[in-house]
């Protein structure tokens, strides 16, 4: 229950925290969580998990949070370079701890791959991230 008042200078007083990024420590390559992580650390966990999350696919998580990228398999190059730019920034906005996300660059590793590296300035400093999605070219 949230109290009432009227007394507006108290509500002014208010000191407002935002909740704090510790979280468990994922080892994603070995497929195990060991520890607890927080600050920058545990800012590029939240980015890895966001963009290794297909949207609307698992109950478990909010309809805003993921992204959508089944949809881009197969199509072409051309529309899938803007669009994943497009779908990672909508993604990874609901984080308010991300203030903006640009320098995005596109590389072709292999066949039916796009490497995508773009640097993420957050509340705890820049961060570059690369992430590779497969099998999403024609």
């Amino acid at each position: 229950m949230i109290p009432e008042t009227n007394d507006h200078k108290a509500l002014q007083e208010l000191d407002f925290e935002t909740d704090p990024s510790f979280t468990y420590h994922m080892l994603p390559e070995n497929q195990r969580i060991i520890g607890t992580t927080d600050g920058q650390e545990a800012m590029l966990q939240a980015i890895w998990k966001v963009l290794n999350t297909e949207r609307y696919e698992y109950p478990i998580y909010s309809w805003n949070y993921g992204i959508e990228l089944k949809d881009l398999y197969g199509k072409n190059m051309t529309y899938i370079c803007p669009e994943l730019e497009r779908r990672i920034r909508e993604a990874l906005s609901a984080d308010d701890r991300i203030a903006s996300l640009d320098s995005f660059s596109f590389s072709y590793p292999r066949k039916n791959a796009i490497y995508v590296q773009f640097v993420a300035h957050t509340i705890f400093g820049d961060a570059e991230i690369g992430k590779e999605f497969e099998n999403v070219t024609v």
